[in-house]
């Protein structure tokens, strides 16, 4: 019997309008988040890239509702979260949490990090007062810190340990689902493994799913089932992570593969350059959004969007190199994308 997703979401999309003039008429949209649709299952961790700007980090605030969606659906354990009050939305809350990328900016500075992890508690009703800093305390010695320093404030921390008090605060409700929006990327690398481990066992211990934004493939793969890669607001491949990694099909996911540092000096690795800056998501190209800057563009390219289609065993991908009106085959193409190297 196919598991059923815990998260299914179809044709998201976030548009931003863009104000002009005295009376403020909307001139124009900022396609953020452009008609996308994925799913993750129970217990696994799907990993979202690409380049600043791509849409990755509004994709997380409009799962949770923070930004809410221009249109598409959003199903959370079976359960259509798009159509839900306010009030009821922070009830389901109460399963999705939330890890942000700077951990100073997301926690109070006047609260000590008792009252900051004592809050989610409050808020959803949980427990009584001698309760609730009983689950304080445990939590703060879950993720590798001590019951004393719930009397601490935040600026007494270093970034790794307010990152791990940021990771106890979205422990608090026991969720289901933990959405971690780029949780590594301001610590030292030796901090980012010891976070990105405390991750993996809170994981397995807590039965926990994880969508984990980041620009940074190396973490990505250390952590991911999935790997779903964006550019200019739309998922242009997902695939199971080492599959990915061993055979990228999108010209976008090949060229930032190319671009990850190898330390070996004697390492042969492929490099596939790609020109140009990403073009504004206020006036995207036509077509696929990445002919502008493909070495492969065809004519085709430029005027139908394509379509993510499953190629192999959950490897999809969003590319007229390997659509049937292309009349191409997969084996050409990666003779034709070697040669081009």
């Amino acid at each position: 019997m196919e598991q059923k997703p815990l998260l299914k979401v179809e044709g998201l999309k976030k548009y931003f309008p863009i104000k002009k003039g005295l009376l403020g008429r909307t001139a124009g949209y900022v396609k953020a988040v452009d008609d996308i649709s994925f799913h993750v299952n129970k217990g696994e961790t799907l990993g979202i890239v690409g380049e600043s700007g791509c849409g990755k980090s509004t994709t997380g605030r409009v799962l949770m509702r923070l930004l809410e969606p221009t249109e598409g659906t959003v199903e959370f354990d079976g359960r259509e979260l798009t159509d839900l009050s306010a009030g009821d939305m922070r009830k389901v809350r109460r399963d999705i949490q939330m890890v942000f990328q700077d951990p100073y900016a997301s926690l109070n500075p006047r609260h000590t990090i008792g009252k900051i992890l004592e809050e989610p508690l409050i808020v959803h009703g949980i427990s009584h007062a001698k309760e609730r800093k009983k689950t304080v305390n445990k939590f703060l010695e879950i993720v590798g810190l001590s019951a004393y320093h719930a009397k601490r404030y935040p600026h007494q921390f270093s970034g790794g340990q307010r990152q791990r008090v940021g990771i106890a605060r979205a422990l608090m409700t026991n969720p289901k689902l933990i959405i971690a929006d780029e949780p590594v990327s301001a610590l030292d690398v030796s901090i980012q493994a010891q976070v990105l481990n405390l991750m993996q066992d809170l994981q397995k211990e807590f039965d926990l799913t994880y969508i984990f934004i980041a620009h940074d493939l190396g973490v990505v793969r250390h952590i991911s089932d999935r790997v779903g890669v964006m550019y200019l607001g739309r998922i242009v491949e997902i695939a199971p992570s080492e599959q990915l990694y061993a055979e990228p099909l999108h010209p976008y996911t090949r060229a930032l593969l190319s671009a990850v540092p190898i330390p070996d000096p004697d390492y042969q690795k492929e490099q596939v350059t790609i020109e140009g800056d990403i073009p504004s998501p206020a006036n995207p190209p036509s077509g696929c959004t990445f002919h502008t800057r493909c070495p492969f563009k065809m004519d085709v390219c430029t005027k139908v969007t394509p379509q993510l289609m499953e190629q192999q065993n959950g490897h999809s991908v969003a590319c007229h190199l390997y659509s049937e009106q292309a009349g191409t085959d997969i084996a050409w193409k990666e003779k034709e994308m070697e040669g081009s190297v």
